[in-house]
């Protein structure tokens, strides 16, 4: 199976050993996205909502680079630290993807890197 990194400016450098996506002949598998600017380096301050369509810009970039779109994706996973936003995140979440959804998984976690409040990862088809 072939491995390619996928690599852009549109959203942050990755901050450790791993590469923003990798993609396969056939799918394109991304890291978490947390709410970085890619033009600052830093997570502005702002709403769940601000925090979770500035993950989601950055999942489409990456995207993008590859070659293809978030409403292609697959499955999504979106890591929340309050379980309790999941409502508004799910009303930004619906700008981003179109019928028929991917699957999706949603999990409250203890902490997620730089303070994040959310990070959101896919496996989207190319």
């Amino acid at each position: 199976m072939k491995r390619t990194p996928v690599t852009t400016d549109k959203a942050p450098a990755a901050i450790g050993p791993y590469s923003q996506a990798i993609a396969t002949d056939t799918l394109l598998f991304t890291s978490g996205a947390i709410p970085i600017d890619p033009a600052t380096g830093t997570i502005a301050a702002g709403s769940i909502e601000d925090h979770a369509h500035q993950a989601f810009r950055n999942l489409a970039g990456i995207a993008e680079a590859a070659g293809t779109r978030l409403d292609k994706a697959v499955k999504v996973t979106v890591f929340l630290t309050d379980i309790a936003q999941f409502q508004r995140v799910n009303a930004v979440y619906a700008h981003y993807f179109t019928e028929p959804y991917p699957a999706r998984s949603a999990v409250q976690v203890a902490a997620l890197p730089l303070g994040a409040a959310i990070e959101v990862e896919a496996i989207i088809a190319l």
